[in-house]
């Protein structure tokens, strides 16, 4: 059976890529299409697929602007030849299920999460950061276009699964569809308690952009005088560096062994944005490390309050500062941490995706 999956777009190892690898894992000779490609920034296991990039990826410089380009994004995901594929798979946040697959090949969707920028979350990806007060304009010209193609798209999708009850239900509401739940994947057997006591940080891995609101987590920091290590990288790295303080240190990008590394010396993850689900709190459970997150979205699936995190109510300095204060007070015991992450192991995740493949002819039919 020949396959293709489809992603939006390859430019870095985030949640998404971490789901595209396990599917590509299940059907290792699939080919990938995607809009930009970056290689050095994907893992072997991506890479190791012939991965086939639009036109759009030849512009100059485009890794720089390329989220800007989302007026161009519908034509260039239509534009991939799929002649010849017996089953196409869609890993999609934002167009990738807007594909063209031939009359009679089954279109199965995992979905991160209908279009944010247009159903859910425009104030989230627009109010911070630099540029929003262009953007925000803009998309509203675009938006009521760009809406009538995503539901569009949507009705070209044969089955949608969702990465969490909280998306299953943005499904229903944005495209009047049912979908199955399928947890995304995380490599419990590579993240994993270590016997040696925690150390004296805080963490936050996430890409540093606007609706991650890492801010909180350095002004929280700094308001308490907490030492904070944040790892990853964005848009907004520059900006994030001038509000932080001596405690707070930036680590960029780093591999699998150092995150490994970080998260079971931390204290406790924080995690102060709205997520669909986020792999991140679930990896530093199955390091037996607690989390302290946003009491919203996935978080609530992944987290059990006051067994392996606290959630705090609002997204302000306050409420997270509230939160880490009454975690300070509280013990919590590693072993609950890594048991509940195993609810979402990859062999979890394979056998409910090799699961939904035999019916999608019927399906179509």
């Amino acid at each position: 059976m020949r396959v293709a999956l489809i992603h939006d777009w390859l430019t870095g190892m985030r949640g998404g890529e971490k789901v595209l690898a396990a599917l590509g894992a299940i059907f290792p000779g699939a080919t990938i299409f995607t809009l930009f490609y970056t290689p050095e920034r994907v893992s072997e296991e991506i890479r190791a697929h012939e991965i086939i990039a639009s036109p759009l990826n030849r512009l100059p410089g485009v890794l720089r602007y390329y989220r800007n380009l989302l007026p161009l994004m519908p034509r260039a995901v239509e534009s991939f030849d799929l002649r010849g594929y017996d089953l196409v798979i869609s890993s999609s946040h934002a167009v990738a299920k807007g594909v063209r697959v031939p009359k009679g090949v089954p279109h199965v969707c995992y979905c991160h999460t209908p279009m944010r920028y247009l159903w859910a979350a425009q104030s989230d990806y627009f109010k911070f950061g630099l540029g929003a007060a262009i953007k925000r304009p803009a998309l509203k010209l675009l938006e009521p276009w760009l809406r009538r193609w995503d539901l569009a798209a949507s009705r070209g999708v044969s089955r949608f699964l969702a990465n969490s009850e909280n998306v299953r239900r943005r499904i229903a509401d944005v495209y009047g569809r049912d979908a199955q739940v399928v947890y995304p994947p995380v490599d419990t057997g590579f993240f994993t308690p270590d016997v040696a006591p925690a150390g004296d940080y805080y963490l936050v891995v996430s890409a540093l952009e606007p609706y991650k609101r890492v801010d909180l987590a350095i002004r929280a920091a700094e308001t308490l005088d907490r030492r904070l290590i944040v790892a990853g990288r964005g848009t907004q790295t520059v900006a994030l560096r001038k509000i932080a303080g001596r405690r707070v240190e930036f680590t960029g990008w780093i591999d699998d062994a150092r995150l490994r590394e970080l998260y079971r010396g931390c204290r406790a993850l924080l995690f102060p944005g709205l997520e669909d689900f986020g792999i991140c709190p679930v990896e530093a459970q199955a390091c037996g490390r607690p989390v302290i997150a946003y009491g919203q979205g996935g978080a609530l699936e992944s987290v059990i309050p006051d067994e392996t995190g606290v959630f705090f109510g609002e997204q302000t300095v306050e409420s997270l500062c509230a939160a880490m204060q009454k975690f300070e007070g509280m013990f919590f015991d590693p072993s609950i941490a890594r048991r509940n992450s195993l609810r979402f192991t990859r062999a979890n995740f394979e056998a409910a995706i090799r699961a939904s493949i035999p019916a999608l002819r019927e399906v179509v039919a």
